[in-house]
């Protein structure tokens, strides 16, 4: 070991891995170097003649010096070995991660101030730390040094480059045992003796010697220099060791094949890779019992790169190149590496690759809509044929519904109920979609569910459990081919949704490195299903919400023929809302209103306007003014609900404010045909005029609800009887795909091309068919109401003088008018109404007094005059001799009230055709 790193590396022998037939090969190649070569005869003619010079000195020189010398380097190398041995940081730095890192630096550094010739680490095993040179750091050193171990030695022994002394010691951690050995070798040449003061004296006796060997060496270095290619003796040295070093230690065979495709040189890694035998050096390629393909190409000396050639059980990376076009004889040189293990590692990193590919798949198909039953498909396409032949879903009937689950564990147990299915064909031999599954003891879904991870059965046939829940079906899925089953369950946020079946037919039967693959990919898709589950829940509620504060159905009334259709957006629902509103006088108001935005906090605002609406509504207010009533409500409810800050609705961190809302509100009186409307920001309504016509009303938008501060504009119209009155919400117009622009020339266009003599439903059913796309994202409202006019005979209208005496006359012509009209039941009732609301107009308001009646479902007595002053219910006394008369007629009439006009007011009363029976205890004496 020491003499070969004083060496730097050189080698005296073939090492414990060479052969005998390789030592031999070499020594043969340096007994025809000697013999041949003229460099080695004149060297060898020198060399005799300088021992014959200096001999003698030389003799008496070593035997004198050659004891101290080596004392001195004994002395020398032994301190060194000691104090490393002892040095702060050794012991730590051998038994860190990265001992080289460490020592040899500091090796080195000894090296070079130290005055030795090497300086080596080892462990106790034997394994260089630290070395001359960096090949041979972490092998084996050469020699006997067990003895080290137990104690400072030293040793002396002669090597090529002359006689070494080398010591060594242990090194001791701080408990006793031995970390390593450190080994300090010197060359007794080296060492500063009387050799060396001798050495002028040796060299002027020797320089007439070597004067007399120029000549020779001269010339044998001439011709040395032609037979290498100009390489010197110590480079041919130097080549050779490193040819021989890397022939036979490179971890790749070796094979140089003659042009006659016999073997000239194998390495040891070629012999044991291709299994060669002792003799194959020297015989055909052919006669070696190589792979018939393998040996083609051999012996072909054709080119070849990473060829994949079987020899035995591996498989042999083989590259093949000529040596002709490189100068040397024709021939060719063939590189073997085994790639077994490697393809094997590839094989798995491949399907490591695949299978992060197949998550990075499902994380983008699966989960892309918030439909459960859409995302249970997805999973079960993504896992197809990515992982598994065939997949299927099974989820509770609860998480369809959007509810809870129950637990697993409890009394119930969980029942699940088969969604989704995907494979490699149609023709699948599962249960069908909507079948329910008893996840009974032993079966793969009760290990699932109980357990919390995948379940695999390896083999379905052995599987006892399995096929008793339902032998027939067992039999169908093992003669299909179906061999293995991997159930994993469907967990999300600590619930328990279902399962997914991985089954295997044609591939290879599940193993159970794959249990973690699918509970990861399970447990990616339960989070989009419970999404799915939670959203379901949430929309569910809404719409019941929604369904609840919408009308059931519109209500009676004879002014208009009306339809509607109401659509809610397909993912979340909306806050679009529509009334008609019965109004006295046989007038009906119609609203449409979009509240901005989807789901609870949507329809929650929109009951609370449509009850704001109703509200207001029955206060008879015109239609601007009803729209400016309900900007100053919203506008105080903001704040009202922002003044505690703000509150969290469903958990999603929304307040709870109605701003973003339009509303159109529209008012149709049937005795006039006049219309009168007003919007806020909302789309304009459309009139279908009789002859087939449609056009948009030119009504000025207005601000939307909660802006406050700007006014509103009516527009009045006189609408012939018959025409259409197309009210809607944006989600009719406007969507994604369509702009707004666009989709309201769309509506024109269908609703010009309805048929006139069709009803309001068959138009309402043409514009959904024409505008309405297949999957909605906002609600759409539509509301379609035909116009119809009062008879002429229907109408009775009287202008009343002012004056107490014209009441008798008023009442007589009224009573008249009921009698044409068949009414002369209600004519007591009917007098005694008008006979009080004449007579409390003349008394308390001011000209002129106008009276009307009128009759259809029912019968309204009208009476109108200038003043805007409010009637007031008074409930009189026994004593009193007044104050009876509104009293009166909020008993006998069905219902009263008063709205206000441009002129005045006018006070109503609506009496039912069918005459009730009346009684007037308490009322005193009535005065006409």
């Amino acid at each position: 070991m020491a003499w070969m790193n004083a060496a730097d590396g050189n080698a005296r022998g073939a090492g414990p891995g060479g052969s005998d037939g390789q030592r031999s090969a070499r020594s043969g190649v340096r007994s025809r170097l000697r013999v041949r070569t003229v460099a080695g005869q004149v060297f060898v003619v020198l060399l005799v003649v300088v021992l014959l010079l200096v001999g003698v000195a030389l003799t008496a020189l070593v035997l004198q010096a050659r004891r101290s010398a080596t004392g001195e380097a004994a002395g020398r190398t032994r301190a060194v070995a000691v104090a490393l041995s002892r040095a702060p940081g050794v012991v730590s730095a051998m038994d860190g991660p990265d001992p080289t890192a460490v020592l040899q630096p500091l090796a080195d550094k000894v090296v070079q101030e130290g005055g030795v010739d090497y300086v080596v680490f080892a462990n106790p095993a034997g394994i260089r730390y630290s070395a001359q040179s960096p090949d041979l750091i972490g092998k084996h050193v050469i020699g006997p040094f067990e003895h080290t171990l137990a104690g400072p030695t030293t040793d002396s022994f002669r090597t090529p480059v002359g006689r070494v002394v080398e010591s060594g010691a242990p090194v001791h951690r701080p408990d006793g045992s031995v970390a390593g050995v450190v080994q300090v070798g010197i060359t007794v040449a080296h060492v500063g003796s009387a050799v060396g003061r001798q050495l002028p004296i040796l060299i002027g006796g020797a320089a007439a010697a070597l004067a007399v060997g120029t000549g020779g060496a001269a010339l044998a270095r001439r011709r040395l220099r032609r037979q290498t290619h100009g390489l010197g003796p110590a480079e041919m040295t130097r080549m050779y060791e490193h040819h021989d070093a890397v022939l036979h230690a490179v971890r790749e065979g070796v094979l140089i094949v003659g042009g006659d495709g016999q073997v000239l040189l194998a390495n040891d890694e070629a012999r044991r890779l291709l299994e060669l035998p002792p003799d194959a050096e020297g015989r055909a390629v052919s006669e070696l019992g190589l792979a018939p393909a393998l040996a083609e190409l051999l012996a072909s000396g054709r080119a070849a790169t990473d060829e994949v050639h079987r020899a035995g059980d591996r498989l042999l990376a083989v590259n093949n190149r000529p040596t002709a076009p490189f100068g040397g004889e024709p021939g060719s040189v063939a590189t073997v590496r085994d790639t077994t293990e490697l393809r094997a590692l590839a094989g798995q990193a491949e399907t490591a690759r695949a299978r992060l590919q197949l998550l990075y798949d499902a994380g983008l198909r699966v989960g892309t809509t918030l439909d459960v039953a859409r995302t249970a498909q997805e999973l079960a396409d993504v896992a197809v044929p990515g992982f598994a032949d065939f997949a299927t879903v099974e989820l509770a009937d609860a998480v369809l519904n959007g509810e809870e689950p129950p637990d697993p564990g409890t009394a119930q147990g969980l029942w699940i109920r088969r969604v989704a299915v995907g494979g490699v064909d149609e023709d699948w031999p599962f249960f069908p979609i909507g079948s329910r599954l008893d996840p009974r003891p032993g079966t793969p879904e009760e290990i699932a569910l109980d357990t919390g991870r995948a379940a695999l059965v390896a083999d379905l046939r052995g599987s006892d459990a399995w096929r008793a829940r339902s032998p027939e079906a067992a039999d169908r899925v093992l003669s299909y081919g179906v061999h293995s089953l991997v159930c994993a369950p469907l967990r999300a946020r600590g619930t328990t949704l279902g399962t997914v079946h991985f089954w295997r037919a044609g591939s290879p039967p599940f193993e159970e490195d794959d249990l973690s693959f699918a509970d990861e990919l399970a447990a990616r898709a339960a989070v989009c299903l419970d999404n799915a589950r939670r959203y379901t829940r949430e929309r569910t509620m809404a719409e019941a919400l929604q369904r609840s504060l919408l009308p059931g159905a519109l209500p009676e009334q004879s002014a208009l023929e009306a339809a509607y259709r109401y659509l809610p957006a397909l993912h979340g629902v909306g806050g679009d809302w529509f009334d008609v509103v019965p109004l006295p006088g046989f007038r009906v108001a119609l609203v449409v209103g979009d509240v901005v935005g989807h789901g609870l906090h949507a329809a929650a605002t929109m009951g609370r306007l449509r009850t704001a609406v109703l509200n207001l509504s029955a206060l008879d207010l015109p239609p601007d003014e009803l729209l400016a009533r309900l900007d100053e409500l919203v506008t105080r409810l903001d704040p009202a609900e922002n003044s505690g800050g703000e509150r969290d609705i469903g958990g999603r961190g929304e307040r709870a404010a109605v701003t973003g809302a339009t509303c159109l509100y529209a008012i149709y009186d049937p005795t006039s045909g006049e219309c009168t409307m007003a919007r806020a920001g909302h789309p304009p309504p459309v009139l279908v005029e009789p002859d087939g016509s449609a056009e948009f009303v030119d009504l000025p938008a207005g601000p939307p609800l909660g802006v406050g501060g700007l006014p509103f504009e009516t527009a009045d119209l006189r609408l012939a009887p018959g025409t259409a009155l197309v009210l809607y919400t944006d989600g009719l117009v406007e969507n994604r795909d369509r702009d707004l622009g666009t989709g309201l020339e769309a509506l024109r266009r269908s609703l010009a091309g309805a048929d006139v003599r069709h009803s309001p439903d068959d138009i309402c059913q043409a514009v959904s068919d024409a505008l309405v796309p297949p999957r909605p994202t906002d609600d759409i409202a539509l509301l379609v109401a035909r116009t119809r006019l009062l008879e002429a005979d229907q109408v009775a209208s009287w202008d009343v003088p002012f004056d107490f005496a014209s009441v008798s006359r008023i009442r007589k012509e009224c009573a008249d008018r009921l009698a044409a009209w068949g009414l002369e039941d209600l004519s007591f009732t009917a007098e005694l109404i008008l006979s009080e609301l004449i007579t409390n107009a003349i008394r308390y308001g001011t000209e002129p007094v106008r009276v009307r009646m009128l009759r259809d479902s029912s019968l309204v007595h009208e009476v109108s005059d200038g003043s805007s002053t409010a009637p007031h219910l008074r409930y009189a006394a026994t004593t009193d001799e007044g104050g009876r008369g509104l009293f009166l007629v909020a008993q006998t009439a069905e219902r009263w009230g008063t709205r206000y006009t441009a002129r005045g007011k006018v006070i109503w009363a609506e009496q039912s055709l069918v005459a009730p029976e009346f009684r007037f205890e308490g009322f005193g004496e009535l005065h006409p």
